[in-house]
């Protein structure tokens, strides 16, 4: 999965960096076989289950400051999105240039509307579990997105004072359904298979 969003960076030709943020010797490894560049380990504080990617952005860009680099923006692609190709980032990049001033964040048609989603008591009763209103805001047809975690992109200096990225100056960029599986369980894993596999029929019938 690393090689595959790695792949579609440099494919992309968007970025004067393409880099791999791991606490893995093993994975950093990997990453500088397809082509990333590993310039420091992640430390162990970012490296446990509890920390944020954007901590984890916020490292990577303090890292290279102390380097003496810096960059007017960067794009976070995370490997749980094998399905992401280069097309997407070059497009969600094109939306980045034109249109916002602060970030884009890749995002596809919600699967099930959340009207129909509800909390339930411990004893499992139904009672309240979806408002009235709810239902008719569905029957009329509204449309819900969600994001999908494929591509971030934002403005360092302004991600630096502001880490949260969903506000004035932020859009989203589209993405197809079939594209947008996000792994997080051996199920998510599963399906991206068969989409990738049937992907790869595709197109090789097209050359």
């Amino acid at each position: 999965m690393l090689a595959y969003s790695i792949e579609a960076a440099i494919k992309s030709k968007c970025f004067t960096e393409v880099m791999v943020s791991t606490d893995s010797e093993k994975y950093a490894e990997i990453a500088k076989r397809y082509g990333a560049k590993v310039p420091f380990l992640r430390s162990e504080y970012t490296s446990s289950d509890t920390v944020s990617s954007w901590e984890m952005v916020d490292e990577v860009l303090e890292g290279y400051q102390k380097k003496g680099v810096s960059f007017e923006s960067f794009c976070l692609l995370q490997p749980t999105s094998p399905l992401r190709d280069a097309k997407d980032i070059v497009n969600a990049y094109k939306l980045y240039q034109t249109k916002a001033e602060f970030a884009v964040v890749s995002v596809c048609k919600a699967e099930h509307s959340p009207l129909w989603c509800g909390r339930l008591p411990l004893n499992h009763e139904l009672v309240n579990f979806i408002d009235p209103k709810s239902l008719q805001r569905r029957q009329a047809g509204e449309v819900f997105y969600r994001i999908n975690g494929a591509i971030y992109i934002a403005k360092c200096q302004r991600f630096e004072m502001d880490k949260y990225i969903y506000q004035h100056g932020s859009f989203a960029y589209i993405m197809d359904q079939y594209k947008s599986v996000d792994i997080d369980t051996e199920f998510d894993f599963k399906i991206a298979e068969i989409l990738m596999h049937d992907l790869i029929f595709k197109s090789k019938r097209l050359i």
